[in-house]
């Protein structure tokens, strides 16, 4: 069986590589599987930091679509022109896509249409939104996967009420947890934190990425000052892409305990994270680490792609409301804090159970000849 795993942007990455060491796992156990690694963006993508492969113990991609830009349509239709020629180069059976990108959609809608399996991992998640663009491509996967890889029995319902083929949905559980439980002992200290005056438990960490909240300078200022005021002092590291520095600093806010610092590598920022007072961020996957990690999360947001964050976990939603922000940042500062209970197979065997489904059932799909030398070997 060929797979060929696509990765939109940096953040996918984290959910293939624990897929990448148990299809390398299943080869050293004699399973005729192997995977081909595409990445849509180009090779000198600036956000694929040079140690990125290394801390996450993968190897680099072994090919690049080249497909850059910020329109939805044109990336879209550049990613699936350039996805068919890769498809033509390198034949497979499965086309297994991560979350809900544009990469994602369109490389799934192109996959299906050659006749091909697709897998798409962490299915089911809704915001119920259908003005985001990211519901909108997880829907349209959803509707055209032949596995459905679902974190949660939430993900498992929602698939269930849109109709979705019961024996499509699997439910593997969190793969992003499978590379939390795999680095966890591997994360490195920055070479600033000292120098820095730092200590362990005693800042805060700020993280954002979400455009449409950047773009609403008058909340995006609201919630920063709220920030700041309610810090009283206490640092808040703040490690932000460029666009989001300059979203920041436009707001020209005066505190000597902001730092605003340039992204950190995998097993630095793991390592800030798992340090922290407490985390602000609008990152779901922020929020899933620091939930299994048991450190105070608050989410600038009004949904969680998990809901086990804030259910069973360490995470609160307070949407772009500065009022509910600054009373979730005097409990998280003063006061006590809920702890993790955590949620059903958070346990690091999610990539062990993906592969052995494709393993399984493509099996069942395979010519007679094919099984009677599967049966042999």
């Amino acid at each position: 069986m060929k797979i060929t795993i696509v990765a939109g942007a940096r953040p996918n990455f984290m959910k293939i590589a624990p897929i990448t060491r148990a299809i390398k796992a299943a080869q050293e156990a004699g399973k005729r599987i192997s995977y081909r690694l595409v990445y849509t963006g180009r090779q000198d993508d600036t956000s694929l930091d040079a140690s990125l492969f290394s801390d996450l113990d993968m190897k680099q991609p072994d090919g690049y679509l080249g497909v850059i830009g910020h329109d939805h349509s044109e990336v879209a239709a550049a990613i699936m022109l350039a996805f068919e020629k890769e498809l033509n180069n390198y034949p497979a059976q499965v086309v297994l896509v991560v979350d809900d990108l544009t990469a994602t959609m369109s490389c799934s809608i192109v996959a299906k249409k050659r006749g091909l399996k697709v897998a798409h991992l962490i299915a089911g998640t809704r915001s119920f939104d259908m003005n985001m663009p990211r519901e909108v491509n997880r829907t349209i996967v959803d509707a055209i996967s032949d596995y459905l890889f679902t974190a949660g029995m939430v993900a498992n319902r929602n698939l269930n009420q849109e109709g979705m083929i019961p024996e499509y949905i699997h439910y593997v559980g969190n793969i992003l947890i499978d590379t939390v439980r795999y680095n966890r002992h591997r994360l490195l200290q920055p070479v600033w934190f000292s120098s820095m005056g730092l200590e362990k438990r005693s800042y805060l960490l700020l993280t954002l990425n979400r455009h449409d909240l950047l773009t609403k300078k008058k909340v995006l200022n609201a919630l920063m000052q709220t920030l700041v005021e309610k810090a009283e002092g206490m640092p808040i590291i703040a490690p932000l892409h460029p666009y989001v520095q300059n979203a920041i600093k436009a707001l020209e806010i005066s505190a000597p305990n902001l730092h605003i610092l340039p992204p950190q590598s995998y097993l630095h920022f793991g390592y800030l994270i798992n340090h922290a007072k407490g985390i602000i961020t609008d990152s779901g996957n922020i929020a899933e680490e620091a939930t299994f990690l048991d450190v105070p999360c608050i989410t600038l947001n009004s949904y969680a792609e998990h809901p086990e964050t804030w259910r069973v976990g360490t995470n609160e939603l307070v949407n772009e409301d500065p009022v509910a922000f600054a009373s979730m940042l005097e409990t998280m500062l003063y006061g006590e804090w809920k702890h993790t209970t955590l949620p059903d197979r958070w346990d690091g065997r999610t990539a062990e159970r993906i592969v052995q489904t494709l393993i399984y059932e493509e099996s069942k799909s395979a010519p007679k000849s094919q099984e009677m030398d599967n049966l042999q070997k």
